[in-house]
């Protein structure tokens, strides 16, 4: 069993930057898959983005390309969400999720965090 611990959201302005982390506990953090999906007000869950376990393959949604990077370091067992320009349509819970399964891109993914949340202010 993974847990996942969301941490690093708040409330900024408009055009500011914010960075998400999430810790993984285990022994296996280095062969998961990890992402970030985020829920706003009355929306359904969203993908954001995902990086492959060695770091070397990143996916994104095409609203946050450009304005965000994830990363992770796998010493840390954390991975990292750089959110920059935030608009006030990036409002939402932000979760971290682990996929198991070495599939890149998955489809699903096994354990996620409990949330963190970001509000952008215009």
């Amino acid at each position: 069993q993974v847990q996942l611990v969301d941490t690093g959201g708040g409330l900024v302005q408009a055009g500011g930057s914010l960075r998400l982390s999430c810790a993984a506990s285990g022994r296996s953090f280095s062969s998961y898959v990890m992402a970030w999906f985020r829920q706003g007000p009355g929306k359904e869950r969203e993908f954001i983005a995902a990086i492959n376990w060695s770091g070397g393959s990143t996916n994104y949604a095409d609203s946050v390309k450009g304005r965000f990077t994830i990363s992770r370091d796998n010493a840390k067992n954390t991975v990292y969400l750089q959110m920059n320009s935030l608009k006030p349509e990036d409002t939402a819970v932000y979760y971290c999720a682990a996929d198991k399964t070495r599939i890149w891109v998955p489809r699903t993914y096994d354990y996620w965090g409990q949330g963190t949340q970001v509000t952008v202010s215009s």
